[in-house]
């Protein structure tokens, strides 16, 4: 009984953990922030084509 409670705690975190994460993602990309590449202004990114 006390691995399954254990597994599930553990679980709960990461899932929390994860959501977290995806979170910031989503408000950083509607803030015009994202993790790499252009923004759509290609003029000062340098790396479209």
């Amino acid at each position: 009984m006390g691995s399954i409670l254990g597994t599930t705690v553990v679980g709960a975190v990461l899932a929390v953990i994860v959501g977290l994460v995806i979170y910031n993602m989503y408000k950083d990309k509607k803030r015009g922030k994202s993790l790499g590449g252009c923004n759509g202004n290609c003029g000062s990114c340098g790396g479209c084509h």
